[in-house]
């Protein structure tokens, strides 16, 4: 009787050992095709190094504490702003623009003319050189203006074109005798 209880609680011993053996494998295997939880990682995008340098136009003098700021363009949106001073140098740097991206640059700095371009951020480091100038004088229709090129004054805002002189009569024929 002692040898037959030995050869089933060794049978026992061997099915629960295989049983243990045989879950853990399942469980392992369950684990390995579940879904992956948490985060999903993505690359950071490859970025551009841009610096822009701030001077005077009168005399390419620095100018410190401009407001350099730029608005990240996703084709005609505006995907917010980063704003950067520029130091006593008149330079200021920024490292996060994705490459083959387009950034509307706007610097203002006081006592100067604000300024404003677009830009395509499509090499590793850029320099961005801006030549700040000074108010003009504010256009008014009263004074007389410059004028064009092709010797003509510029046409005021808000005036129609000329009408031709009321006693000018149009011809049809460039031979026919004046009409009486």
């Amino acid at each position: 009787m002692a040898l037959m209880a030995r050869r089933s609680l060794f049978s026992v011993c061997v099915f629960v050992a295989l049983l243990g053996l045989v879950l853990s494998s399942v469980a392992a295997g369950a684990q390995e095709n579940s879904p992956k939880r948490g985060r999903k990682f993505k690359a950071p995008a490859v970025t551009g190094r841009v610096e822009v340098t701030v001077v005077r136009d009168s005399n390419g003098k620095p100018i410190e504490n401009a407001a350099v700021i730029f608005h990240p363009m996703e084709g005609d949106k505006d995907k917010g702003n980063m704003e950067l001073k520029t130091n006593e140098d008149g330079k200021a740097v920024i490292e996060v623009l994705p490459l083959n991206s387009t950034a509307r640059l706007q610097i203002i700095a006081k006592g100067f003319q604000t300024y404003g371009n677009d830009y395509k951020i499509d090499k590793d480091k850029m320099t961005i050189d801006v030549r700040m100038k000074r108010p003009g004088e504010q256009y008014s229709i009263y004074k007389d203006h410059p004028k064009t090129e092709d010797g003509d004054k510029k046409p005021d805002a808000g005036t129609a074109p000329s009408a031709p002189p009321a006693d000018a009569t149009p011809s049809a024929k460039p031979d026919a005798p004046p009409s009486k």
